[in-house]
């Protein structure tokens, strides 16, 4: 993988540099898209990026695509069956939760229309430029992260405190925080 400029975080495996190069931090306003950045967003909870990057298609194949229309409605059976998929993170709550969350993620589309509506609703529909000039300028948590994570609590979701909130705000392009010096900054 060519070698340029880029954020610190990224530099461990090239999966990391591709995903950092081509996903992290460019707007997402396709729903589907924004529940598989929240379902892998709630697994990681607790655990590095990189582990669930390096596990990504095993969730791909056990979550029937990341589509949250039939994850909705999985069965004890199915749950049951994920719990023993060893290519994923076999938590029973957040198995439970990618459950529940799909549940209140088509009720958010019902409420909005979209859930891209929803959750672009907290920033005007436009990123946030942070404009960091290191990483160390890089928070784990904002206010406004503070408060998508309770409203996303009071409707019900799981694993999504603060942290996983502003994580996932991070992945889909809400912020901007690409530091100075990184190529994909202005991208």
């Amino acid at each position: 993988m060519e070698e340029k400029n880029r954020c610190s975080w990224c530099l461990s495996s090239d999966l990391y540099k591709e995903y950092h190069d081509q996903e992290w931090g460019k707007p997402v306003y396709d729903d589907a898209t924004l529940f598989e950045f929240l379902l892998l967003e709630t697994f990681q909870a607790g655990l590095s990026w990189i582990t669930i990057l390096n596990k990504r298609e095993n969730f791909r194949k056990a979550f029937d695509n990341f589509d949250y229309k039939k994850i909705a409605l999985y069965s004890d059976d199915k749950i049951q069956e994920l719990l023993l998929n060893p290519g994923i993170i076999r938590n029973k709550l957040k198995v439970y939760s990618a459950v529940t969350n799909a549940q209140n993620f088509i009720k958010i589309q019902e409420e909005y229309g979209s859930f891209s509506k929803y959750i672009w609703g907290f920033t005007d529909g436009k990123p946030i430029d942070n404009k960091p000039k290191t990483l160390k300028d890089v928070t784990a948590t904002t206010p406004l992260s503070d408060t998508i994570s309770k409203d996303l609590k009071k409707r019900g979701f799981k694993f999504v405190g603060s942290t996983v909130v502003y994580a996932h705000m991070q992945a889909t392009g809400m912020v901007n925080d690409h530091i100075e010096s990184c190529w994909t900054r202005n991208q």
